[in-house]
């Protein structure tokens, strides 16, 4: 169940579909219940062919819900999930409606049909994993064997249309397989909870890669490891009458796999976004200071006082600060202050260049007002790149003067 959910969940997490998962599974509750009370005037409870009535009222149902979703969004134009939430509502009401009416008079089915709503894996036999294997191993084939053709629908619809794919069929195949999906978990997981195994294990691949095939194989891996984990963890903390449920700790454990993946992704990751934050900002304000100390004067020391002036901080972040550019050689220490070395002077001097070519470029090219562009040109000088630098000073001809008439410093050759 947690392969093929993560499996299909990564497509559905691409096309940006992700509630389209959580509309299905509802929808195949009431094809549950009705299966349920159909089967009980012909077979017993402990039928194994029960269970064949069950996946095929759950997809009979789940496949009514995406045709409706479809027909109401192509024929009627209305908005996709506002569509999705009125078959989700729809369907799970009529699910709950059909079952109310069998606890009073099938009370005994009706527990059946909560089964598969909140998921009971420990119930589930070697009959019940055979028929789920064979659903999973069709799922995984067609994934595998289709896989250019899905990437081309994702990624590309006008590019694969082109190239004469079916886009209709494929995508037809695409939800029969989010439905398998659904029908194969809803068993271990519970109608509630596949939504959660369809995003989970596809979120965390994606704060790994942005390549489709690799969100692919690492969804999986996270998924077959929230199943091991979920399973695990829920027989090891049962002990003297207290259980915890399967189903809902194989969500809880995907959940903490993907918590942990978006804060310690190496590139996507929260603490690694932060990490790069704060360095480009300590970088901004090392820039700043040489563009302070430059601006005073090459050969004039500058005391603390005056940094701070224009360089507004914590004296004792400027302090740091201070000790790592002396340490990298842009600056050093007088008995008046500090002085710029003369790689610092001619960083200092770069930046210059940089914040007044960018003012003459807003002024002359896009006719923004010489007194609203300092800010702009503020924040840009620290992301300019040379290449840019080169075309900036091609199309104003080598200028010499910025919109306050200050002079530019030339780039040495």
């Amino acid at each position: 169940m947690c392969f093929t959910s993560a499996l299909v969940g990564s497509y559905l997490l691409v096309k940006r579909r992700t509630l389209l998962g959580e509309t299905l599974s509802h929808a195949a509750y009431p094809g549950v219940v009705l299966a349920l009370f159909i089967s009980s005037f012909f077979l017993l409870p402990s039928d194994n062919r029960l269970i064949f009535m069950i996946l095929l009222g759950a997809f009979v149902l789940s496949y009514l819900g995406m045709m409706l979703i479809e027909r109401l969004h192509i024929r009627y134009a209305m908005h996709l999930d506002s569509v999705m939430c009125l078959t989700l509502s729809t369907f799970l009401g009529l699910g709950v409606v059909i079952g109310s009416r069998m606890q009073s008079i099938l009370p005994l089915w009706y527990q059946q049909a909560q089964i598969f709503l909140y998921g009971q894996a420990a119930t589930m036999n070697d009959y019940h994993i055979v028929i789920y294997a064979i659903l999973s191993l069709y799922t995984f084939l067609f994934m595998i064997f289709r896989f250019r053709q899905i990437e081309l629908v994702a990624f590309d619809r006008a590019f694969a249309q082109s190239l004469g794919l079916k886009l209709h069929k494929i995508d037809v195949a695409l939800m029969t397989l989010t439905i398998l999906a659904i029908i194969i978990g809803i068993r271990s997981a519970g109608v509630m909870m596949m939504a959660g195994m369809l995003i989970a294990p596809a979120v965390s691949a994606r704060a790994f890669t942005s390549r489709y095939s690799y969100i692919m194989v690492l969804a999986c891996v996270f998924g077959v490891l929230s199943g091991f984990g979920g399973n695990y963890f829920s027989i090891l903390f049962s002990y003297k009458g207290f259980s915890l449920p399967t189903g809902p700790m194989i969500l809880l454990f995907s959940v903490a796999i993907t918590l942990f993946s978006l804060l310690f992704a190496p590139k996507n990751g929260v603490i690694a976004r932060f990490i790069r934050i704060f360095q480009f900002r300590k970088h901004c304000h090392f820039e700043n200071i040489l563009k302070t100390l430059w601006k005073h004067g090459a050969g004039i020391p500058m005391n603390h006082k005056g940094i701070l002036h224009w360089n507004p901080m914590v004296q004792v972040r400027l302090r740091i600060f201070l000790f790592i550019l002396q340490k990298e050689g842009w600056i050093y220490k007088v008995s008046e202050g500090f002085l710029l070395t003369p790689d610092g002077i001619k960083r200092a001097s770069h930046l210059v260049r940089l914040h007044r070519l960018w003012e003459l470029y807003l002024t002359t090219c896009l006719n923004i007002d010489e007194k609203r562009v300092h800010h702009c040109a503020e924040e840009m000088e620290h992301i300019i790149t040379p290449e840019i630098e080169r075309r900036l000073t091609l199309i104003l001809h080598n200028p010499k003067r910025d919109p306050h008439h200050k002079p530019i410093p030339q780039e040495e050759v």
